[in-house]
């Protein structure tokens, strides 16, 4: 059976009928088990607490009534309520308290030795209908099963850290798993207000297989000095919608236990893609393990403190930049939604704006587009009309490049195909006066290739917007091997001025953002293709687990599938890392000319306007 597939249960032995789970006991009271503890209490649950460490249960009973005192202050519970959550739970240091449980849900360290033994224990101590969870996001379930006197009743609860306020919990199926357990543990997550996904058994399940890809190739970026620690996760958060940025959440999770998680991933699926970054084994070893420790890829306040304070790591203001040129005047070429939307933001920062497209008609259809979206925006009160007004006097329609003569700054905003924008460059190194830095918006081709076309290549430098450019904070700055500080430290400050946050990358495919976000995409793309998960599972597990504004097959189908295929080309094309290589059915629904929104039909199908 292919291993990456979703289980079926063992339909022969069905057994018993799960019990009603009304007592449960949570083994390990460290931060993920005191969180379930306080969510099995409040709702309604006997919860048994059992660690082997008085100060572990000392501090869960702490936390009981730290986070019942908050809901009580919220007004969310009562008094009364609070009194009897706190009653419904106790401690124990041996296991044989769980002997009169439902569901045992172990939450011990990741270490399989350990979890063994627990599950050793347990199966002389409970009842033969308790059901047994494991907490585990990196071992294999099957395994616990298989090693337990009663495999059926073995399954994941794959809670997420914290647990009060993360709504997802994956439900995670053995080939022993017997289905009235997992109808049991399903049932009483969505009692507890969760929302449970069914998953079958492989390394990371949905939400954690797809997110620590991607929080690895972030360290890997960070350790091959591709941009720095603030710049890529300022990046994925402006950039992407993201909570935290990738490097950030490496050090709340714990940078030991991303390691463990890796590990686990890579011997299952060999992909290079999981195979920990080297930074991630040092930084471990040292004991620098992120925010438990006090330090990881950032430092930290104290031990378990989330206040970062500066260290030698941090970038250095001004560092390797020259002398900004005054911008008065910008020229923004072409005439679609990119194009319309860098040129209004520029026209709102005070810069006169010179809109040129192909032609004058379609330069004027660009000026009317921001003219509706500025109208917008003094709707929503986030402009008066005098500002409108003043935005919009400041753009000129242009049809042809030929207005660009006195620009101090050309942004290019074209088609992303390589021989229009070099054509383009070509005709404004012969247009533009000298000194005037000349951009290009691309999101995956290399700068360095539009740099080449002119005669004065220190000039030329990627300034990546997204997409919508007026509302998206983020802008990449690309250099080139070729460009000049003083262009460099000129777009920095325009930048500024048009209130954007610019980050430092290298002329290399995806840059940071694209780099990072498309291989999590495909990675998705290869969870349904291999049917290990529904589209809709894997949306809910990312948005409820990861914090995503987006699923990522909600993304997929806005971006538009034909786009994306063609990044994931580049990417795969310059890294030649087979684990980049598109998923093939990415590939098919393109040739089928299923593209997402724009179609109607992509990964989903849409009403049509």
């Amino acid at each position: 059976m292919d291993r990456t597939s979703t289980p079926e249960p063992v339909p022969s032995q069905p057994g018993p009928a799960a019990p009603a789970l009304r007592t449960v006991a949570v083994v390990g009271l460290g931060t993920m088990g005191t969180g379930i503890a306080e969510v099995l209490a409040q709702a309604g649950r006997e919860v048994i607490g059992i660690d082997v460490s008085e100060a572990a249960a000392a501090h869960a009973h702490r936390a009981l009534e730290a986070a019942t005192a908050r809901a009580v202050r919220r007004e969310r519970i009562t008094e009364e309520e609070r009194r009897a959550a706190l009653a419904r739970f106790r401690t124990s240091h041996e296991l044989e308290a769980a002997a009169d449980a439902d569901l045992v849900i172990e939450v011990v360290p990741e270490n399989y030795a350990l979890k063994h033994e627990v599950f050793t224990a347990l199966d002389a101590i409970v009842r033969p209908a308790t059901i047994l969870a494991t907490g585990t996001n990196a071992l294999s379930v099957t395994r616990l099963a298989a090693d337990s006197a009663r495999p059926e009743r073995v399954l994941g609860l794959h809670f997420f850290n914290p647990a009060p306020a993360m709504r997802l919990v994956e439900v995670v199926s053995s080939v022993l798993t017997a289905p009235a357990a997992v109808t049991a543990v399903t049932e009483l997550a969505r009692e507890l207000g969760k929302e449970p996904v069914a998953v079958g058994d492989r390394p990371g399940f949905v939400a954690d297989g797809l997110l620590f890809g991607y929080l690895n190739q972030a360290a890997a970026m960070y350790e091959s000095r591709y941009a720095t620690r603030e710049d890529i996760d300022a990046a994925m958060r402006l950039g992407c919608g993201l909570p935290m940025g990738p490097l950030a959440l490496l050090d709340l999770i714990g940078i030991d236990t991303a390691r463990t998680v890796l590990e686990a991933m890579y011997t299952a699926s060999r992909d290079r893609l999981h195979a920990p970054a080297p930074i991630l084994g040092q930084l471990a070893e040292a004991g620098l393990t992120g925010r438990k420790s006090g330090r990881g890829f950032y430092t930290y306040e104290a031990p378990d403190s989330a206040v970062v304070v500066p260290d030698e790591r941090a970038p250095e203001a001004g560092a390797n930049s020259g002398a900004a040129r005054e911008v008065r005047a910008v020229g923004v070429a072409g005439s679609g939604t990119m194009a319309s939307g860098i040129a209004e933001v520029f026209a709102k920062a005070g810069y006169a704006v010179v809109l040129a497209a192909r032609s004058a008609e379609k330069a004027e259809a660009a000026k009317i587009r921001i003219a509706a979206s500025l109208a917008r925006s003094v709707e929503k009160g986030r402009l008066t009309a005098a500002e409108r007004e003043t935005a919009l006097a400041a753009i000129t329609p242009a049809g042809s490049l030929d207005a660009f003569a006195e620009v101090d700054l050309a942004v290019e905003a074209v088609a992303e195909d390589l021989a229009v924008k070099q054509q383009l460059f070509a005709a404004l190194d012969k247009v533009c006066k000298p000194g005037t830095v000349l951009a290009t918006t691309t999101s995956s081709l290399p700068v360095v290739a539009c740099a080449r076309a002119t005669s004065r290549p220190q000039d030329v430098i990627g300034m990546h917007f997204f997409n919508p450019a007026p509302a998206m904070k983020l802008v990449e700055v690309v250099r080139t091997v070729l460009t000049g500080d003083d262009a460099h430290a000129t777009v920095r400050a325009v930048c500024a001025r048009v209130r954007k946050h610019p980050v430092d990358c290298g002329d290399r495919a995806g840059f940071i953002v694209n780099a990072l976000l498309f291989p999590y995409l495909n990675n998705a793309i290869k969870m349904v293709q291999e049917h290990y998960a529904t589209l809709d599972d894997i949306d809910a597990a990312m948005k409820l687990g990861g914090g995503y504004p987006m699923g990522p097959f909600e993304l997929l189908d806005v971006v538009g599938l034909d786009v994306s295929l063609a990044i994931e080309k580049v990417l795969h094309r310059e890294f030649r890392d087979p684990g980049l290589a598109p998923a093939p059915l990415l590939e098919h629904l393109v040739a089928a000319g299923c593209l997402g929104r724009k179609t109607g039909r992509g990964f989903r199908e849409y009403a049509r306007r």
